[in-house]
């Protein structure tokens, strides 16, 4: 079961103007589950998107980079489940163009204006048969206030959809954000074996349109780990139909760029989060703090140190306040000069080290008293300088073996 993660409620998903999405049966996989989703964009649109930085990339991450970079206007996604055409060879580009051009043909666009996605089973050849006879039943299907369909549409091992929304200001016009994501397992920054879709009808110049995603991603899937794996299908797309009644915006750093993406970002990190809290097998959702850092970035290498540890994070599933591994992994993270004297960490409201060592005054009832809980943080105190951070990520429990064990099958 998830961790305190409910089904998304249809109503609270805005309709955003200009995105219309068709979720079909296709068969792909498992006979009599929703699998092929399209999402169709009005002209005009300005989209860009964020890739997996695993080499051994998937065909459709391929074809994405491909009609991105060619700049003539996305106008439509699809997206399969069941199968990550990944692993595939040439046999697999050619068949993510086929899908493209097969949904070219019956929206009379051209394929470069299609962005394909597949998740799924790796090394397996896509069927694109199934796929394209599906494409006209998700046409059909395609309404505005089919976001938590293309949720469920999307699933692989997830046990439950992921889908938020928001509406903000901008302007004086009432702005519309909705997303969906799917992942699990095989998850790390950078990213992972997840999809994440945003929408919103704000009006935004193209040329912004990579930077907001790159920060949207930044400040919510690359801070996020289930098992530390880096897949070869993450793909996380941004879509502004610019349909709002509001002035372009043109720069991130103006008060409307801002208002955006703090209102998107919020969308972002619940979508993030979400997969964690769905992590296969998961029990706990454990937020990791690391601040006194010298920089950003060595306070999220110790969070992930801590994060991606098998015995911290059995020893979470378990409700064991071995603490000493929270510390090991501190002193491994790869920090060179990092003076242990001046470390301190706490669970929740319990300070269990100081300078280094236990605190006098810790009980080990107490660390029991939070390690029980469904929901912990934990918060590690460098004392080096004034940076900080912060990742998401959940306990690894038996379930998690069974699960991968038995996926293919």
């Amino acid at each position: 079961m998830p961790v305190n993660l409910t089904a998304p409620n249809p109503a609270h998903l805005p309709a955003v103007a200009g995105v219309r999405i068709g979720v079909a049966e296709a068969g792909i996989r498992k006979l009599n589950r929703k699998d092929l989703t399209v999402v169709l964009i009005d002209e005009g649109a300005s989209v860009s998107g964020v890739f997996t930085q695993n080499r051994f990339c998937a065909a459709p991450v391929q074809v994405c980079r491909e009609h991105l970079a060619a700049d003539q206007g996305i106008r439509a996604m699809v997206i399969n489940t069941g199968n990550a055409n990944a692993g595939t060879g040439q046999e697999g580009l050619a068949r993510a163009r086929s899908t493209c051009q097969s949904l070219a043909d019956l929206l009379g666009l051209a394929p470069a204006q299609i962005l394909p996605f597949s998740t799924g089973v790796i090394m397996e050849p896509l069927p694109l048969e199934r796929i394209v006879a599906g494409l006209p039943s998700a046409l059909a299907d395609a309404s505005p206030a089919h976001w938590v369909r293309a949720a469920e549409g999307i699933m692989t091992t997830d046990t439950i959809a992921k889908a938020f929304g928001a509406q903000v200001m901008i302007g004086g016009t009432l702005v519309s954000i909705s997303g969906i994501s799917k992942g699990a397992g095989m998850i790390r920054p950078n990213m992972a074996t997840m999809l994440g879709f945003m929408a919103t009808d704000a009006c935004v110049s193209q040329g912004v349109m990579q930077q907001l995603a790159l920060e949207l991603a930044e400040g919510s899937f690359n801070r996020v780990t289930v098992d530390g794996d880096t897949s070869t299908n993450d793909s996380f797309v941004v879509i502004a139909s610019n349909k709002a009644a509001h002035a372009p915006i043109g720069s991130l750093a103006s008060p409307e760029g801002q208002a955006l993406k703090a209102a998107m970002l919020s969308v972002a990190r619940q979508l993030a989060q979400a997969i964690v809290r769905d992590g296969e097998g998961a029990t706990k959702f454990i937020t990791i703090q690391v601040e006194g850092g010298k920089t950003s970035a060595e306070c999220r290498q110790v969070a992930y140190a801590i994060a991606h540890s098998p015995l911290v994070k059995t020893a979470f599933f378990a409700s064991d306040p071995n603490l000493g591994r929270i510390l090991a992994a501190v002193g491994y993270a790869g920090i060179s000069d990092l003076d242990q004297s001046g470390i301190d960490l706490y669970l929740d409201d319990v300070h269990v080290a100081i300078q280094g060592g236990r605190h006098p005054a810790y009980r080990e009832e107490d660390g029991q008293r939070v390690m029980k809980q469904s929901e912990i943080a934990v918060r590690v105190m460098l004392g080096r300088g004034s940076a900080s951070d912060t990742v998401w990520t959940c306990d690894l429990s038996h379930d998690y073996v069974s699960i991968n064990a038995d996926y293919r099958s």
